[in-house]
């Protein structure tokens, strides 16, 4: 069991990670070294384990799929979940500042290790590190879509926060937001799980399927382009995290709300600062600290982005090397 716990914490890091909104759990399994062996896990899956059990069994298709590796990780990711579910969304209720401080050191000291990882900065990569950082920064930025049940849609929707959601520095929930679909599917799955409505496990079961679409596909497309320019790779990712601080920074406030039960959108100012369980901030807008107008905790929030600075290094250091590819 002892040969398994450092996969059971990455995966507790990384569920936790998945819980808070802007940040991606594809961070965690980067800087603490997993993050190509879970490419290669995910792309496994495929038509190509049958004959794989053909030929050698559940112990061939189980080698092939990293299953202890794969296993344990879920089972930490599934603890990290339940943790952040109750211990961080507690924080950020109470102590939003520090928490968002803690994060935004975190995401500036993984941009750093991530671009430590070139091996050489050329045109070629600092111009895509550009590119990245624009791309990351103009989706915090972008005004939320009308959704859609259209079911080519919602497999689309499916395909497109999953593929996100393995990219460091973009979460696959603030993708939803963006098309439109957070106040659709999430609803929706929970009146499927409710009512068994034949309409909602239909739409449940498309972007199920869109979602293992998107993760298949996408897998592979990342695990070719680490193998084959794996420097350039590296700097647009860097320009990811670089550009998804701009959703992390810490003195914020709520411009557009949404009614999670109706779906009507609320930019009436006192009703955003009470804010409540029953709306979904979806629009905000950053403050310099002094502007902040509650208390500001300036210098303890700075105090929490160093420790969060710090934790990357240590899970560095946890992690050790990078995983190479298999």
């Amino acid at each position: 069991m002892n040969n398994h716990l450092p996969n059971i914490f990455k995966g507790a890091a990384m569920g936790i990670a998945e819980v808070i909104p802007g940040v991606s759990g594809g961070t965690i399994a980067f800087i603490t070294g997993i993050y190509e062996k879970l490419l290669n896990t995910i792309k496994a899956f495929g038509p190509g384990l049958f004959s794989t059990f053909k030929n050698e069994g559940l112990n061939g298709v189980w080698n092939e799929v990293n299953g202890t590796f794969l296993v344990t990780l879920l089972i930490g990711m599934a603890g990290g979940v339940l943790v952040g579910v109750f211990g961080i969304t507690y924080l950020l209720e109470n102590y939003p500042i520090l928490v968002w401080a803690f994060f935004f050191g975190l995401i500036i000291a993984s941009a750093i290790y991530i671009g430590k990882q070139l091996t050489k900065w050329t045109a070629v990569e600092i111009g895509l590190l550009i590119l990245g950082t624009i791309v990351a920064y103009a989706i915090t930025v972008l005004v939320p879509a009308e959704g859609s049940t259209s079911l080519p849609f919602v497999f689309i929707s499916g395909a497109i926060a999953i593929s996100a959601l393995i990219l460091p520095g973009i979460s696959g929930s603030f993708v939803l937001l963006l098309m439109g679909m957070y106040t659709i599917i999430i609803p929706t799955i929970k009146n499927a799980l409710k009512t068994f409505e034949t309409s909602s496990l239909i739409i449940v079961v498309v972007f199920a399927l869109g979602c293992l679409t998107g993760l298949l596909t996408f897998s592979r497309v990342l695990s070719w382009t680490f193998k084959n320019y794996k420097n350039q790779t590296l700097a647009i990712l860097t320009g990811f995290m670089i550009g998804s601080l701009n959703k992390i920074w810490p003195w914020r406030i709520p411009t557009i709300g949404l009614n999670k039960e109706t779906g009507q959108g609320i930019t009436d100012s006192s009703l955003l600062a009470k804010g409540g369980e029953e709306m979904k901030i979806i629009k905000e807008a950053n403050l310099m600290p002094w502007d902040y107008p509650e208390a500001n905790y300036l210098f303890l929030a700075v105090a929490f982005m160093v420790v969060g600075f710090i934790a990357v290094f240590v899970l560095e250091r946890f992690g050790s090397k990078p995983d190479e590819l298999v």
